[in-house]
């Protein structure tokens, strides 16, 4: 297995696992309710650059030729700007200039928005390995402190988080669900 930047053309396979990852908050991004339409959107930022789920913020793990998983990153201080695009869209098909997006991300954190393994992959350490990739590359940008949010109901990936040295801040809600907070700082990370 290794790890490397997504490229545009693997978005149909992207799409599925970032579909997998963020469950009824891939309909409120993409303002669709039809698997198929969800997808296809999905596909079509992550073929596309200056967005949050653009392949450009994300690193992918190849086993044997395959995609096996996914974890999209960015800077906090990015994500507004990087929401724009997507909500621009949204707003056009709902015909409403009012709709926002939650805050997720603090802006001086580098943010691990989506964590997904291929659920033929699971149980071999690739979740892990696609974080501490990103750790890794956090890392070596200067930011100080990495953070992601998981659903308080996700006790497998709270379980994961916290081994991996993630300590929860705070309860943060997007799209009306529960989420906490983790952080790491990037300090820790040193050999």
């Amino acid at each position: 297995m290794y790890i490397r930047q997504a490229k545009p053309e693997e978005a149909d396979k992207a799409a599925r696992l970032i579909r997998l990852a963020i469950k009824e908050i891939a309909e409120a991004l993409t303002g669709e309710s039809e698997e198929e339409k969800i997808l296809s959107v999905l596909a079509d930022f992550f073929r596309k650059r200056g967005n949050r789920i653009s392949y450009e913020n994300t690193f992918v793990s190849v086993h044997d030729g395959e995609i096996s998983g996914l974890i999209v990153a960015y800077h906090g201080k990015d994500a507004q700007e990087l929401d724009e695009p997507i909500l621009g869209q949204l707003r056009r098909k709902r015909k409403d200039p009012s709709i926002t997006f939650d805050k997720e991300a603090e802006m001086s954190d580098f943010y691990l928005d989506t964590i997904c393994v291929d659920p033929n992959f699971q149980g071999k350490g690739i979740g892990s390995q696609l974080i501490r990739h990103v750790e890794e590359f956090a890392k070596q940008q200067g930011y100080p402190r990495i953070s992601l949010v998981v659903e308080n109901v996700n006790e497998g990936a709270s379980r994961l988080y916290k081994k991996l040295g993630f300590e929860e801040i705070k309860t943060v809600t997007i799209s009306g669900f529960e989420f906490g907070y983790l952080v790491k700082r990037t300090e820790e990370l040193l050999v």
